[in-house]
């Protein structure tokens, strides 16, 4: 497969050999205080030093006669591509430049397809199927003969906050059993321990950090796939006014719970919480919770809640929308591994259809 595609339906695939992007990626990327944080400078310098996978090299496609898409991608040992998405994403998308119509972005998907074709399927994935500019992409990889194949990813919980509420407004919304855990257990977390929260670089940014990865090693969770992603993300969204981090202490100053937030534009995200699990009986995470949602919504104003990845019986306490993220397979249908792709995902189709028919 040739490196770049000319013509109008131009395409070239750049390899990344620093820990950030070039400069001329800014007109692609959203400003990390515009509510878009996961599409800004910010985080894929983040991804680039601190989450690559040992086997996968950066590159970015960028695509259409105008140069009007920009993917940002792995590239496996093996040559297949994927979206550059990691544990830590929330939410994934290609970036288009400012003004890039309909038209523009069909012509770039096509673009795409061919800087694709030839390759093992590409795996795109953490996609918000309501994305502005998504099916025009996406039909106009169709257009260039390639198969665009979806697939649930992972859910997400949000709650919109009504302006004008307040916490004791969300929290008379909230299940009986959820009110009546925080009411029992609030006021005596904080007789017998504190709560500190950080928001912006110095020593009790650096105390918190401390206290999250103490509390991180005493929980349930696995080990990090990245274990220096989490501080520079601590550091570096202080840095930038994103970050909203608390701790739950013992009245011994040692930390119980910890979790931490990016809140940006009126929307706050919950990246990473834990807590002791010792402390299990005493529900020091929901006590937490509470505490940051109440900061949240009574300090900062923020306008809708976002609970991150997953299914967790928790959230659906703390929320009530739950979105789909997705996936794509984008395959070449004349390539051996992009028709395996296809037959795989028939099979896939036609057991659905078999379980919903034995279960009508």
């Amino acid at each position: 497969m040739p490196f770049a595609i000319e013509g109008r339906a131009r395409g070239r695939i750049f390899p990344l050999d620093a820990q950030r992007l070039p400069d001329w990626c800014d007109r692609f990327l959203a400003p990390a205080e515009s509510g878009d944080i996961f599409a800004s400078r910010f985080w894929y310098d983040l991804i680039l030093a601190h989450a690559l996978p040992a086997d996968a090299e950066p590159v970015l496609a960028v695509c259409g006669a105008d140069d009007s898409l920009m993917v940002p991608l792995l590239r496996q040992a093996g040559g297949q591509l994927r979206a550059m998405v990691t544990p830590y994403s929330l939410v994934w998308r290609p970036l288009m430049a400012p003004g890039a119509d309909a038209e523009s972005l069909n012509g770039a998907g096509q673009a795409f397809a061919r800087l694709l074709r030839g390759h093992a399927p590409t795996r795109l994935d953490a996609l918000d199927p309501l994305s502005a500019g998504l099916d025009d992409i996406f039909g106009g990889m169709r257009k260039a003969g390639f198969a665009v194949g979806r697939f649930r990813h992972f859910a997400n919980w949000t709650e919109a906050v009504p302006f004008g509420s307040g916490w004791n407004d969300y929290l008379a919304a909230r299940p009986p059993a959820l009110r009546n855990t925080i009411q029992r257990k609030h006021a005596r977390a904080l007789r017998e321990g504190s709560f500190s929260l950080a928001t912006s670089p110095g020593a009790s940014l650096e105390l918190a950090i401390m206290a999250y990865v103490m509390v991180r090693e005493g929980s349930w969770k696995p080990d990090e796939p990245f274990p220096d992603f989490d501080t520079a993300l601590l550091r570096g969204a202080a840095a930038i006014g994103a970050l909203r981090i608390g701790v739950l202490w013992r009245s011994d100053g040692t930390p119980v719970a910890a979790q931490y937030w990016l809140v940006s534009q009126g929307r706050a995200a919950l990246l990473k919480l834990a807590h002791d699990e010792a402390a299990r009986a005493d529900s020091p995470g929901t006590v937490l919770t509470s505490m940051m949602i109440r900061h949240l919504i009574d300090e900062d104003h923020v306008t809708e809640l976002d609970f991150g990845r997953g299914d967790d019986a928790y959230k659906q306490l703390w929320a009530t929308r739950r979105q789909q993220r997705i996936g794509v397979m984008l395959s070449d249908p004349w390539h051996p591994a992009g028709l395996l792709e296809l037959a795989r995902q028939a099979a896939s189709r036609g057991r659905a259809m078999l379980q919903r028919s034995r279960g009508a």
